[in-house]
């Protein structure tokens, strides 16, 4: 027995799943597990042999697009109107998936499907749905969000894009900060203020070719390289009453949408930090200092057992939260304390996997580096860790900490 156990410690072969430690994988369903496999693949075959000269680069690969759609990505978890209509949790797995590939090009997937596919959804008319979602979730139209503006991030309700009536018409102004491919969308749901009695923000749909629509690139990104991130102009863009969203009034339709974005975060950055705990596990084994592996040494282990941890829980937390999705019991602050407890815990993952590669981590051959300099705008958008903190404390007390 003893020799058993020497021999198996100088092989330096784990004795157990280092990507399931606790054997999660029992509490999915065959066709979950099929779903997540299929992306996986897809990932390993597509994105990683690619992603890091497209990051290196600063170039999105729109051919992505086609090949998404062939996945049936866009708009997964919507139902009709030639959406795929899967559970929360598989298109929580494929999110997760799509992040150990990298942030950038998971958030093409939430950007098309969880806010703008999901704003026509939930809020737009039979005709609009009709026109837009067949399409979108084919990867025939591309659609973007435009609700952060260069001076109102995290206060919305601060926004200055303002729709004023004119006849029948709308007139937009206004301007779009950090808006996920809006150089290239085919339509951007666009939310305004208004002199409309009430509720005076609502949603409208924009086609992108219309008058007076400008799309400016940003440039110079240290993170999320390999997406395209824009400022939208709108200078008195003309719009029909039908542009309208009908069912979204006030914040709460904009706020419903980036909470399906969230959601595909918490999972997305488990990803992320799994991908980068195995390449700092498998280097570890393989790189030699003093003669012998370096996973051999004492703070190495400590590590790698640290990662392995944090990702098991927040796997753990994604798909707690993924059953409450799908059984229609979540709340909007249990996806807040997914959305800040797994990206912070992903970034702190992925800065440790970096260490373990010493030098070479810090080249586009290896992903940890890459993953959390993603995960600085992963923890930005969506609501900052001090916006999801201040909603976490709003509901153990009672009391509102934002103003």
């Amino acid at each position: 027995m003893v020799a058993e156990a020497e021999k198996s410690r100088k092989s330096g072969k784990p004795r157990v799943d280092p990507r399931d430690f606790l054997g999660l994988d029992a509490l999915l369903s065959e066709r979950e597990i099929a779903t997540r496999d299929k992306i996986r693949g897809f990932v390993e075959a597509e994105v990683k042999p690619n992603i890091g000269g497209w990051f290196y680069d600063a170039t999105f690969p729109e051919e992505i697009i086609e090949a998404f759609a062939a996945q049936n990505l866009f708009g997964m978890h919507l139902s009709g109107y030639g959406c795929p209509g899967r559970s929360a949790v598989e298109y929580g797995l494929a999110c997760m998936e799509l992040e150990a590939g990298d942030s950038g090009l998971r958030t093409l997937v939430s950007v098309q499907g969880s806010l703008a596919m999901s704003a026509i959804h939930k809020f737009g008319s039979e005709e609009q749905k009709k026109r837009w979602l067949p399409r979108m979730a084919a990867g025939e139209a591309i659609g973007c969000f435009g609700l952060t503006e260069p001076s109102a991030g995290s206060d919305p309700a601060s926004m200055k894009t303002h729709a004023r009536r004119d006849g029948s018409d709308w007139i937009l102004n206004g301007s779009k900060r950090w808006i996920g491919m809006g150089s290239f969308a085919d339509v951007a749901v666009v939310w305004a203020k208004t002199d409309e009695p009430g509720e005076p923000i609502r949603g409208f749909l924009v086609p992108t070719d219309l008058k007076g629509f400008e799309a400016e690139v940003i440039g110079g990104k240290l993170s999320m390289r390999a997406a395209v991130q824009t400022e939208l102009h709108f200078t008195d863009v003309r719009l029909p009453e039908s542009a309208m969203l009908p069912e979204a009034e006030g914040l709460k339709g904009p706020f419903s949408c980036l909470n399906e974005a969230r959601y595909g975060i918490i999972w997305g950055a488990m990803g992320a930090a799994r991908d980068s705990y195995e390449v700092a596990l498998n280097y570890s084994l393989e790189r030699e200092q003093f003669s012998v592996p370096i996973a051999s040494f004492q703070l190495t282990q400590k590590k790698l057992v640290d990662m392995m941890l944090e990702i098991q829980k927040g796997t753990m937390v994604a798909l707690h939260i993924g059953r409450m999705k799908d059984a229609g019991t979540l709340r909007p602050d249990q996806i807040s304390f997914g959305k800040l407890n797994n990206v912070r815990e992903a970034i702190e993952i992925c800065r440790e996997a970096r260490t373990i590669l010493g030098g070479n981590g810090v080249t586009t051959e290896y992903s940890p580096l890459r993953h959390a300099n993603n995960l600085e705008s992963v923890r930005t958008y969506e609501g900052t860790d001090e916006v999801h903190t201040l909603i976490l404390g709003s509901s153990l007390t009672g009391i509102q900490a934002f103003r």
